[in-house]
């Protein structure tokens, strides 16, 4: 019984000398709290001064929130849309520097194909009877959207590279100048431009539909691999996958320049920049492809120019190039031209 009363009373005397302690600890380290304290606050007023109260005003505007206006347009009443930022350096860097690289590439392509295999002409002479291979509303339809097409290829190109091209040379009062006219021009021109891309669809579709014989004429190369032209309809699968190239690409170029041409049209700021970037790259492939459609319609395949501008080709030229389609027409009445014969000699 003492036992237990002595452990007892040691317990009480362990448990009052370490309260006694903890006390004495905290009464001396108390007073250094306060210095802590005002440390702290010391810190965050000298934050709070190196940070320019302007750029903070600045820094909420550009967070794109919406106030109240009186004009009616979306984003009306956002004061400073940030993305411009994002969206400028997009078009200004990405898109004007790495595009002109795919006009260098075709028109590469076209110099080693013209280096190598030259015109591709058909193999027997020209016998002087002709096929009817373009009627007079294919031809006109064709060189009013070309015209078209090479006016705004031109002017496109020259606004989105007139920074750096055309300034050294205009000057930059010349180049405000040009770009005013060219603007303009542009965009008067782009929805007539759209409706006869949207006529040449239609008029062509029909014919340029996939066939069993494409799949030939593409595992040969059109003829460019070696040996005779893979027998084609009407149009081969080369001229099929431009027609459809332009029936969505082409679509997707005019949709996004007809949502650039109407700005008052319910869209907002991020369309109108997402629309632009879509249509620089597209336009760009489009002109990359166009050149070598241009470089097959003339120098490349001979006797394609004079088809397309009288609308006859001779039947030699349709048998070569054209098997299939010759096989359907070639009993049509066509005209016959006088084939120029050489002098014999006496």
């Amino acid at each position: 019984m003492a036992e237990t009363r002595s452990r007892m009373t040691g317990r009480r005397r362990r448990s009052m000398l370490w309260s006694f302690a903890a006390i004495l600890a905290l009464a001396v380290l108390a007073p250094f709290g306060g210095y802590v304290y005002v440390g702290l606050q010391e810190a965050q007023a000298q934050e709070e001064q190196t940070v320019n109260p302007r750029s903070e005003y600045w820094r909420e505007v550009r967070r794109g929130a919406e106030g109240y206006t009186s004009v009616a347009n979306p984003e009306g009443g956002v004061l400073i849309n940030g993305e411009g930022n994002n969206w400028r350096q997009l078009r200004n860097g990405v898109v004007a520097t790495y595009t002109p690289w795919l006009l260098a590439v075709a028109l590469g392509g076209i110099a080693l194909m013209w280096l190598f295999k030259g015109a591709h002409k058909p193999e027997e002479p020209d016998s002087g009877r002709m096929v009817q291979r373009w009627s007079l509303w294919s031809r006109v339809l064709h060189w009013v959207v070309a015209t078209l097409f090479i006016v705004m290829a031109f002017t496109g190109t020259s606004l989105l590279f007139g920074r750096a091209v055309l300034i050294p040379w205009l000057g930059h009062e010349g180049f405000a100048a040009y770009a005013a006219y060219a603007i303009s021009m542009h965009n008067y021109i782009g929805p007539f431009f759209s409706v006869g891309i949207l006529l040449m669809i239609l008029t062509w579709i029909r014919d340029n539909l996939p066939r069993a014989a494409d799949l030939q004429w593409l595992k040969r190369g059109g003829g460019l691999l070696g040996g005779k032209q893979p027998p084609s309809g009407k149009f081969n699968a080369g001229e099929k996958l431009w027609f459809w190239f332009i029936a969505i690409f082409g679509t997707i170029a005019c949709v996004t320049g007809l949502v650039l041409d109407f700005p008052n049209l319910v869209q907002s700021r991020e369309t109108m920049q997402m629309a632009n970037l879509v249509h620089g790259i597209t336009t760009m492939l489009w002109i990359s492809f166009f050149l070598g459609h241009v470089y097959m319609g003339t120098v490349g395949t001979e006797g394609a120019l004079s088809g397309m501008i009288s609308g006859n080709v001779s039947e030699n030229w349709a048998r070569h190039h054209h098997a299939l389609w010759y096989e359907e027409v070639k009993d049509q009445e066509a005209p016959v031209r006088k084939v120029p014969t050489s002098p014999q000699r006496t």
